[in-house]
């Protein structure tokens, strides 16, 4: 007891000496120990300092050598009914004791953080691998999986939130076909997308998994890819730089982006806002990185922005469109309006030197979900504009309302008419104002009787 009493008082004092130890130069973070640092990021006007900790679960779910789980590989947003949204994170293996998981956690919007312990767990099969991508179904119901032996698995979500389990389904058509670099759903939840390591380009149908179109040489090795919104058109790049329009009604290739020679075309997603049909892809000039748009009536570019220093390992767009965000191969986060393409947030060294290997906003909050294998999954607020609420939107039209009644009595009391027709010479004109209410003395007083003789 007094070894232990001894053992804490020492931690304490350690942990005294550390903080006093702590400072902050150029707003560069200053290394302490393993496990902690602090920092000063920059947004905006102003500053503000972050002080994470890997091992806090409630804002990481962190990969630090003293976890009993192996790496977060993976990572995305469930949207479920009653407005709950839910995160499942995929882990790969460490070692023979700890296998391979996926977990479904809860989000807490008032807190910006995800549940300390999983709502479900799925050990899988040592012979299945770990899990390379997560696609899920925009319906919430399912999700399918990725694995590193080349096959995707289909998982059902079944309960509620005290008591969920997950069950697992072969999907035929996607067994043994490869390590699958990207998965993806379109946005009505019809069609599926698979792109392989290899070059392999798949299309389908979905829940029918009828083949759609299935392109073995679509590319070197497919990079990146994502439907247009309403699912006429997919694109795609590879490895090499090259950037493909697929129309996936005919399952064919309808176009080819227009590069110079020494620029890639890493990355891609299509606008989301229903007005702006756009294409924005991240291009990579050597050293330098720029978001380039096309249109995709004509696909040709209409121009390009420079948002991030480092090129950019993931892209992701807001379910609304309102919002395009980049994940960069240093550990940065970005968040730009499209209408303007003006940055509104921006962390630095969020995945502090880390690949940010996925970027997906949250259904319902202005939150992001970020993961890298070095320290796992984290839930970022953005600092962008508030948004309406339903609620505020009927308040103002019935204001508006009320507005427009006002204006309509006082124009009928001023107008001699309400169909404001002129009047004769000989009648007299309407009062200017009437009172709404008569005092009933003064009513009474008036001879509604006649002259009465005295």
């Amino acid at each position: 007891m007094n070894l232990l009493y001894g053992t804490q008082q020492q931690h304490r004092a350690n942990a005294a000496e550390s903080l006093a130890n702590i400072s902050i130069v150029d707003n560069n973070p200053i290394q302490r120990s393993p496990k902690s640092f602090i920092s000063c990021t920059p947004i905006g006007t102003r500053s503000e300092l972050g002080i994470w900790v890997s091992n806090f679960r409630t804002l990481s779910m962190g990969n630090d050598s003293g976890s009993p789980q192996g790496p977060v590989t993976c990572g995305s947003w469930i949207r479920r009914p009653d407005n709950l949204n839910l995160v499942v994170l995929g882990k790969s293996r460490r070692g023979s004791s700890c296998p391979s998981l996926l977990e479904i956690f809860s989000f807490a919007p008032k807190t910006t953080s995800l549940s300390t312990s999983p709502l479900a767990t799925y050990v899988l099969e040592a012979e299945e691998g770990d899990p390379i991508a997560i696609a899920v179904h925009p319906s919430g119901d399912d999700f399918v999986c990725a694995l590193s032996n080349g096959s995707c698995k289909l998982f059902e979500l079944y309960g509620r939130e005290t008591n969920m389990k997950l069950l697992a389904k072969e999907l035929a058509p996607l067994q043994g076909i490869g390590p699958q670099n990207c998965i993806t759903f379109s946005v009505d939840g019809s069609k599926f997308a698979a792109g392989g390591l290899d070059g392999h380009l798949r299309i389908m149908e979905w829940p029918g998994m009828r083949m759609i179109l299935d392109e073995p040489r679509a590319h070197k090795s497919v990079r990146d890819m994502d439907f247009s919104l309403g699912s006429e058109f997919l694109a795609s790049t590879s490895t090499d730089g090259l950037a493909r329009i697929w129309n996936i009604e005919d399952g064919v290739p309808l176009s080819t982006l227009s590069r110079n020679s020494d620029e890639k075309i890493e990355l891609c997603r299509f606008s989301k806002d229903g007005t702006k049909p756009f294409l924005f892809c991240s291009v990579q000039k050597g050293d330098t990185s720029v978001i380039a748009v096309y249109d995709i009536s004509t696909w040709n570019k209409i121009g390009h922005k420079k948002l991030i220093r480092k090129s950019a390992s993931v892209m992701s767009i807001s379910h609304d469109g309102k919002y395009l965000s980049l994940g960069s191969k240093d550990g940065d986060i970005c968040v730009v309006e499209v209408k303007k393409m003006q940055i509104h947030h921006y962390s630095k060294r969020l995945h502090l030197g880390t690949k940010i290997s996925s970027l997906e906003f949250c259904p319902r909050e202005r939150v992001v979900l970020t993961t890298s294998v070095e320290w796992g999954a984290l839930v970022t607020k953005l600092t962008v504009p508030k948004d309406w609420k339903e609620w505020q939107i009927y308040l103002v039209l019935l204001g508006l309302f009320l507005a427009s009644a006002v204006a309509f009595y006082i124009f009928f009391e001023n107008s001699d008419s309400f169909w404001n027709f002129p009047m004769g010479k000989d009648q007299p004109a309407r009062p200017r104002f009437k009172p709404m209410l008569r005092d009933p003395q003064s009513y009474d007083d008036q001879n509604i009787w006649g002259p009465v003789d005295m």
